[in-house]
């Protein structure tokens, strides 16, 4: 690393090499001509192959002035003490022990060898320029970080200027460096600091008039004392912005999250759709040739026949690397339909997050966009998504961005669309958009054949989420199952399915637990060409026991179904289904 190469800079890397070693016995005349003849500063001194000492220049001069000089020694002479370092040793180690010991020049060893001199002069003009070089680095730091950065002393003056601050500001570093921060930010948050002493993080500050920055500023304490403030800044709008998209990101980063946990848990693909009947084939068949195209698709078919299934199954072989997301048009409220479906922009409206929030179908540009029960999809919504369907862009509520879209659209409705068309409860035009490809799924009672395999496969899965052994299930309750005419179609099966698991003893499937419209006598004798008159059956006996748990209950949906051992969702398929719209 370039920076701090003074603290990192070694002796070895400035000492002199340019010293003389005699021996103490050696004359001082002698001593005189070697250093006139080679421009020294000292004699080091050498008694027995061991270093002594060293006299410096001066006290030689100073003693040859003298009468006796031609017959004195080295020896004759009192040496300095030296002082010594490793030739590893860093040049701030050598200045330190020369502050602490009053000395000019210390020895520098390698493996008890003397290999040269450290001398204050070499420190300070070779230093020098590693220390400017660092400082040179240093302003670089300064000029290239994004934030603002500005220092100030403990007087107030200006020492620091980055470029990110000319830019906030829009005043340059030759302006302000060694002026008074106060003569052009009265209200600066660093002079509060320099007084304070104590630390400030972001806070938005306005340092001049319409000026809004988020700034910290930290005090620079040296040995106790105070020595000056360093603050970073940086744009408010900036940051903002930031925040938001981040924001977005990681509610889209959720979703997909949710989304992959699904497609791994539940294996949506066309290959793990169960079925083997003639129709079911036809079905999967004439969907998986759509899969590849980007043709809106329309499924349609009863609710519980597994609409959605096909649509993720498509996703998955369309090779699109977008996200798969699903909205329920019947279980968004009026009011929200808009903001969830497109997003708002902070401040859209009363009790928007103050962030913003990113729309459902933004989250699935490049994929899928799943519009279930597309049939109760509001009226004023219809035009707003023909309009984002038509132009492949959209705007995010109170925003002025329009956003371009890549999403391939899969709609699905148990209603009869063409009917709603004629009454004027739907657009004709968005039907047509939706309506491109029609895949009608089946009813189960239309596809009896398959029963077996779902009843398989739910017991396996039930009995593998809940660690349960899988119980036998017997060919006479079997047939009674595919007697049964499912008007919740597999919803209604899967239900049904678990009921039977939770309930049974010693490893096997009783046949009392089948609920008494499934498990009576007449059900024995009853078949597929009794189908008219076991739906008016089913239907009267759903019908009085939902107004009675209704009844019970007060209204509340909830208990009812709870009382009635059906999910709260299959109860209101049951209420849509027989019209009993007191209960809506």
């Amino acid at each position: 690393m370039f920076f701090n190469q003074t603290k990192r800079l070694k002796v070895k890397e400035i000492m002199s090499k340019d010293f003389i070693v005699f021996d103490s016995d050696i004359s001082l005349r002698r001593c005189v001509e070697h250093i006139a003849l080679n421009n020294l500063k000292e004699v080091i001194v050498r008694h027995h192959e061991k270093l002594t000492g060293y006299i410096n220049f001066d006290d030689i001069i100073k003693i040859s002035l003298s009468q006796s000089f031609p017959e004195k020694k080295l020896f004759d002479i009192r040496a300095n003490k030296p002082f010594y370092l490793n030739v590893e040793d860093t040049v701030l180690m050598a200045k330190d022990i020369m502050r602490e010991n009053q000395v000019d020049r210390v020895f520098i060893l390698d493996d008890e060898k003397l290999v040269g001199v450290l001398r204050t002069q070499d420190i300070v003009y070779k230093l020098y320029p590693k220390i400017q070089a660092n400082e040179d680095l240093y302003e670089l730091l300064w000029d290239n970080v994004h934030e603002g950065i500005c220092i100030i002393d403990n007087k107030g003056t200006v020492c620091i200027w980055g470029r990110g601050s000319e830019k906030l500001y829009g005043i340059k570093k030759s302006e302000i460096i060694g002026k008074k921060l106060e003569e052009f930010f009265p209200t600066a948050l660093l002079l509060d600091v320099l007084k304070s002493k104590e630390p400030v993080e972001n806070i938005i500050h306005s340092p001049r008039k319409n000026t809004y920055v988020n700034i910290s500023a930290l005090p620079l304490i040296k040995n106790g004392k105070l020595i000056g403030v360093v603050s970073t800044e940086r744009d408010v709008s900036e940051i903002t912005n930031l925040s938001r998209e981040l924001e977005f990101t990681k509610e889209k980063l959720d979703y997909l999250q949710v989304e992959v946990r699904k497609m791994n848990e539940d294996k949506f693909s066309f290959g793990n759709i169960v079925g083997k009947s003639k129709i079911m084939t036809h079905t999967i068949d004439r969907a998986y040739q759509v899969a590849s195209t980007t043709s809106s698709v329309l499924i349609s078919g009863e609710s519980g026949t597994g609409k959605e299934v096909f649509a993720r199954a498509i996703h998955q072989s369309s090779g699109r690397e977008g996200a798969f997301v699903a909205i329920n048009c019947s279980a968004i409220p009026e009011s929200l339909f808009e903001s969830e479906m497109f997003g708002y922009e902070s401040g859209a409206f009363t009790g928007a997050l103050s962030k913003g929030k990113i729309g459902k179908i933004e989250i699935a540009n490049g994929g899928t966009l799943f519009l279930d029960e597309i049939g109760d999809m509001p009226l004023h919504m219809q035009a707003k998504l023909l309009r984002v369907l038509q132009e492949r862009q959209l705007m995010r509520v109170g925003g002025d961005k329009s956003i371009s879209l890549d999403v391939r659209v899969i709609s699905a409705t148990h209603r009869n669309l063409e009917d709603m068309v004629k009454s004027g409860t739907f657009r004709e035009d968005l039907y047509y958009r939706l309506n491109v490809v029609n895949i009608k799924l089946p009813s189960l009672s239309d596809r009896i054949e398959d029963v077996p395999l779902f009843v398989k496969l739910f017991i396996e899965e039930f009995c593998r989420e809940n660690h349960m052994k899988v119980p036998n299930i017997s060919p006479e309750i079997l047939n009674m199952l595919m007697n049964y005419s499912w008007p919740g179609n597999i919803r209604e099966l899967k239900n049904m399915v678990e009921h039977l698991v939770v309930f049974s003893k010693n490893n096997e499937i009783q046949i009392d637990t089948l609920p008494e419209y499934i498990n009576n006598k007449e059900d024995k004798t009853i078949n597929i060409k009794n189908e008219k008159s076991l739906t008016d059956l089913i239907r009267k006996t759903e019908i009085k026991a939902i107004h009675d748990a209704m009844k019970e209950c007060g209204n509340n949906k909830q208990q009812a179904a709870k009382l009635l051992d059906i999910p709260r969702s299959t109860l209101y398929y049951k209420i849509k289904f027989y019209d009993l719209n007191q209960y809506l």
